[in-house]
């Protein structure tokens, strides 16, 4: 009897889709993977990974699978929420944590008991894409690990106090024009060139700046 595991993913923040498609974890023999934009038909699943989900999901949508599994990019309790690369780039932080946790119904969200830890780094040039790009195999990677191991886990509570970030919105691309490139750095590197590129105002006027390596 294979194990039943669904990846639900987001119908607008589609980033980290394409790494998931693209990716072979060589456990079809134990699991029957499937991919998903409806939570309202995922159902009765042994394993739920919502990826780069923006939505919180319900104490209904918990009930309905065996387990609900999320990955989260910081070293919990810190950096709850929304954006914790991003978030975390902007305090100048290069080793980023990777904690795959238990969506529980009755915590808040981010605050699950944590199955597995790890880590990636960056270089404090790398741009949005290569960001995202290690950001990706660095969720795949401890999903596959999991995965491995399943179901033969075993989990611990969060301890200590952290924070939590707020959701990031476009105007929080906006650029100074009264400080220097170099102190912006990380700001301009996290922007989005498509989605939400770095902008400033002046005289009026709003000016679209996108970033790239030559």
């Amino acid at each position: 009897m294979k194990y039943k595991v669904t990846f639900l993913l987001d119908k607008t923040n589609t980033w980290f889709e394409k790494y998931l498609k693209n990716y072979n974890f060589n456990l079809n023999n134990k699991y029957l993977f499937k991919i998903s934009k409806n939570p309202n038909k995922i159902v009765k699943q042994d394993l739920v990974f919502p990826l780069s989900y923006t939505k919180i999901l319900s104490k209904e949508f918990i009930k309905k699978n065996k387990l609900i599994l999320i990955v989260h990019a910081s070293k919990l309790p810190k950096d709850k929420g929304f954006a914790p690369v991003q978030n975390q780039i902007l305090k100048n932080k290069k080793k980023i944590h990777v904690s795959l946790i238990k969506a529980e119904k009755d915590k808040e969200v981010d605050s699950g008991a944590i199955y597995l830890t790890d880590v990636f780094s960056l270089a404090d040039t790398d741009l949005s894409p290569e960001i995202r790009l290690k950001q990706g195999k660095a969720v795949l990677k401890i999903i596959k690990k999991f995965l491995v191991k399943y179901p033969k886990v075993k989990c611990i509570e969060q301890k200590g106090r952290g924070n939590f970030n707020k959701r990031r919105k476009p105007a929080d691309s906006e650029l100074n024009i009264n400080k220097s490139i170099k102190s912006q750095f990380n700001l301009l590197r996290i922007c989005d060139n498509e989605k939400y590129p770095s902008f400033f105002k002046y005289k009026k006027h709003k000016y679209i700046l996108k970033i790239y390596k030559e």
